[in-house]
């Protein structure tokens, strides 16, 4: 006898632990990993949303400069802005990483609108390999 096919789970349902219970991030996680999302996430590559995203590796390339730190800044700026109301953007720094010319270190401040919990989310971009 066959078995049946599997439920469809991910990213439609969420599935219970060993208690049958089921179990959602926090709002503070949930913004946190929106805000991933939408810096890592190219326009176009979202359906039916063709300008969705902030494509930080639009910058892999391209050269540690004043000007390109610029951009990173402003895209990042525009794609919260856009993309994430649970949020009041703060600050954004896009400063160099010492000994590694390569690669920048890139600084987020928000606030959490519903419950003004301030928050702050860092990554480092290597833009030239």
């Amino acid at each position: 006898m066959a078995l049946p096919p599997p439920l469809l789970t991910w990213p439609f349902l969420p599935v219970p632990n060993g208690a049958g219970q089921l179990s959602y991030p926090s709002l503070e996680d949930s913004v946190r990993q929106r805000i991933e999302v939408i810096l890592r996430t190219r326009p176009g590559e979202q359906l039916m949303r063709p300008d969705f995203g902030g494509s930080l590796e639009e910058f892999l390339n391209q050269t540690n400069t004043l000007t390109t730190r610029r951009r990173i800044h402003d895209r990042i700026t525009d794609a919260l802005s856009r993309w994430e109301n649970r949020i009041v953007l703060d600050r954004v720094e896009v400063n160099e990483v010492p000994a590694q010319p390569s690669h920048l270190r890139v600084e987020i401040w928000y606030r959490i609108k519903r419950t003004g919990t301030a928050r702050q989310l860092g990554l480092t971009l290597q833009l030239e390999a």
